[in-house]
């Protein structure tokens, strides 16, 4: 992908954030945000034992890893010095048990693997696709899951016009269900299960919960 297009998608997340959570109160919004990762995790049949590895990949500054209090988590986004200068909503001392990694995907290397691996809204926005999907299941367990949301494209002509004009211009990516199922079949994942979360007119939103053999 050009990286002048991921650089421009980057700059503008940031511009969403502040604007999205500009005028919402802090600890409303992180109650509810913890809410929503509760009831996520319980639709997509997902269940945790204590002490387990997670990776919370493309984390934000309220993902997922909010809510794992028992585990042993790594949260890694390379906008993180950026959120927690510009967002009063994220402050990394709030979360005492978490490691946090400033770091895009394409860079990280944990040195080891992880029981589950945790990529929410986020894939779209890397800058090198393939190689983010190699990692990905690279540092999953042998038999662990990596769990992967995506907004995908429902209709191929407008998946055509959006990659080559910037009509959603936080998402570099643009690709249907179908291609994204493939990109982790070929890495000989086992597609578990396929959750159509939210339903649009442009974009479906699914959840895909893959076994890494």
């Amino acid at each position: 992908m050009n990286n002048t297009r991921w650089k421009i998608a980057q700059a503008a997340e940031i511009r969403w954030w502040q604007n999205y959570l500009g005028k919402k109160d802090k600890s409303e919004y992180l109650k509810w945000k913890r809410s929503y990762w509760q009831t996520l995790l319980e639709r997509i049949d997902i269940t945790l034992e204590k002490d387990e590895r997670i990776l919370d990949a493309g984390c934000g500054p309220a993902g997922i890893f909010m809510i794992f209090e028992q585990q042993k988590v790594d949260a890694l986004d390379p906008l993180l010095e950026q959120y927690e200068e510009k967002l009063e909503h994220f402050d990394p001392q709030d979360y005492s048990g978490i490691q946090f990694y400033a770091q895009s995907l394409e860079s990280f290397d944990p040195g080891e693997q992880y029981d589950k691996v945790f990529c929410l809204n986020a894939i779209n926005h890397v800058s090198d696709l393939e190689l983010c999907f190699d990692k990905l299941v690279n540092f999953v367990k042998p038999g662990g899951r990596l769990i992967v949301s995506i907004d995908t494209h429902n209709y191929w002509g407008f998946k055509k016009i959006f990659r080559c004009l910037p009509g959603d211009i936080l998402h570099p990516h643009q690709f249907d269900l179908k291609e994204y199922q493939d990109m982790l079949l070929k890495r000989k994942c086992e597609i578990q299960r396929t959750i159509l979360y939210k339903k649009e007119f442009f974009f479906n939103y699914y959840i895909i919960v893959a076994k890494v053999k």
